[in-house]
């Protein structure tokens, strides 16, 4: 039993010849085989216009994660590399760690391969300069990106990793980098939107969507979604026009690599595991895309947020560690707040789906850090925690009053205006706060969610560990300096 190889929503401007087999061809001889689904956004996403050039200048991939979109993305550098000449390819992702993998994976590609090995002049590592230079000087770099990342870059192929985080700021740096080229093209690739960081994979979409609509291929965009459109309440008992979200088949229809990577028993762990939300969300496909602009970061400003990130901040002693989760339980983060020079330090040390790792990893945390205070909402999801966590632990669990709560988020807020916060800019971090509003409480207010699809945990769980560094508990001796 497979999943669909062409996707649910697709358009794409019309081509006469494809450079795709070449690319399904190179990434053959890497010893990279190429799945059905793989090799068909690949020949329509490199069609060709009469003249040679790309029909398509900007290619979008929407597929669920663990389908293989990895191996899609390194076929198209492969061509670009040793076939296409292109004589840069930026290779971005939100974070510098995704940027890294993937550049192990087609540096180990390309070397077990002698024929394009040969050709390849320096295989760079250096920490933030990670990339691949060929003799003819064809040049694949790979970075995280930022507001700036990609300026000074004549790109002719840009790939952006993670594309449901992906805003103004970044596609102002690296878009324009592609100006001066003759015949660019640019390729989107990541899982359903979360809300409102998922700026430019919503512009994409409501394009494809519009196209598809009015019967009218979009003259630029090749588009790919594999997605199911679940029932709602609404829907009558014998309803025909929606998706079944328990159903084998709507995971057939989102995800192309059951048959191959993935399969129907493994899913359906995934379903009894995740909460119905997180569930649709990852494995069918069911994103949450912000309308306009407008409808991100209502309460920190992303500038304001995105200056205090810090590549080498970390936490002095003492420290507190925090716990949140949503309220379907579908995600839960651990986080830990610290001093850092003259001022707070704030990381998501852990943040993962379910709720069955959190006892094991605070375990393994306080042995390492014996931090000074552990913190749980006793009012919020977390708070049925409370009790195994103190057993486990074998410490009291500081559980703040509403109007601390209250506090607590004041507190995150004014560290963010006098600029006495850092942070290493991670996107579950930022997409919490991305997709935050204020709710009232008493005569303050409290952290809330815009929509169901939003996961504000580890924003929640950052604020209580801020927090927890000035609460009333006793001190616990010396901390271990280690890291997780």
């Amino acid at each position: 039993m497979f999943g669909w190889q062409e996707p649910p929503i697709q358009v794409a401007p019309p081509s006469v010849t494809s450079a795709g087999q070449e690319a399904i061809d190179i990434a053959a001889k890497a010893g990279l085989m190429l799945d059905p689904w793989q090799q068909h956004v690949l020949r329509v996403g490199m069609g060709e216009k009469p003249d040679g050039s790309w029909a398509s200048f900007e290619v979008a991939v929407n597929v669920p994660r663990q389908n293989g979109k990895g191996a899609l993305i390194e076929a198209r550098e492969l061509w670009g590399l040793f076939i296409g000449g292109e004589e840069l390819i930026l290779h971005s992702a939100h974070e510098f760690k995704t940027a890294k993998a993937a550049f192990k994976r087609i540096e180990r590609l390309i070397r077990r391969c002698p024929d394009l090995h040969k050709r390849v002049k320096t295989y760079r590592q250096t920490v933030g300069e990670e990339g691949i230079e060929l003799h003819s000087g064809q040049v694949l770099r790979f970075i995280a990106r930022s507001n700036g990342s990609g300026r000074g870059f004549t790109g002719h192929c840009n790939i952006l990793d993670e594309d449901m985080i992906l805003g103004d700021g970044a596609m102002d740096a690296l878009l324009p980098t592609m100006a001066a080229v003759e015949d660019p093209q640019i390729w989107y690739l990541g899982s359903a939107g979360i809300g409102a960081p998922s700026v430019q994979l919503g512009r994409l979409r409501r394009r494809a969507l519009a196209a598809i609509e009015v019967g009218t291929p979009d003259p630029s965009l090749a588009y790919f979604e594999w997605s199911v459109d679940p029932h709602v309440d609404e829907c009558p008992q014998d309803c025909d026009k929606h998706d079944d979200a328990a159903s084998d088949e709507a995971v057939l229809k989102a995800n192309p690599a059951v048959g191959y990577r993935l399969t129907l028993a493994k899913v359906a762990n995934e379903r009894a595991t995740l909460g119905k939300d997180g569930y649709a969300r990852e494995r069918l496909g069911v994103g949450a895309y912000p309308s306009d602009e407008a409808d991100t970061w209502q309460v920190i400003g992303e500038d304001a947020w995105r200056a205090l990130a810090a590549a080498e901040s970390t936490p002095s002693d003492p420290v507190a560690f925090a716990i949140d989760m949503t309220p379907e339980r579908s995600h839960a983060a651990i986080a830990v707040a610290g001093a850092w020079r003259g001022g707070t330090h704030v990381e998501v040390v852990d943040h993962r789906p379910g709720t069955g790792w959190i006892l094991d990893r605070a375990a393994e945390l306080h042995k390492k850090w014996k931090p000074r205070c552990w913190v749980v909402d006793a009012g919020g999801p977390a708070g049925s925690l409370i009790e195994d966590l103190a057993e486990r632990l074998g410490v009291d669990i500081v559980s703040p009053k509403a109007r601390e709560v209250a506090a607590a988020c004041g507190q995150l807020y004014d560290a963010v205006t006098e600029q006495t916060l850092s942070h290493l800019d991670q996107a579950p971090l930022a997409a919490a706060l991305a997709g935050a509003q204020m709710r009232p409480l008493g005569d303050a207010w409290a952290w809330a969610r815009r929509g169901v699809s939003v996961d504000i945990s580890p924003l929640v769980a950052v604020t209580l560990a801020k927090w927890g560094l000035g609460a009333p508990v006793e001190e616990s001796g010396d901390i271990l300096n280690n890291v997780w």
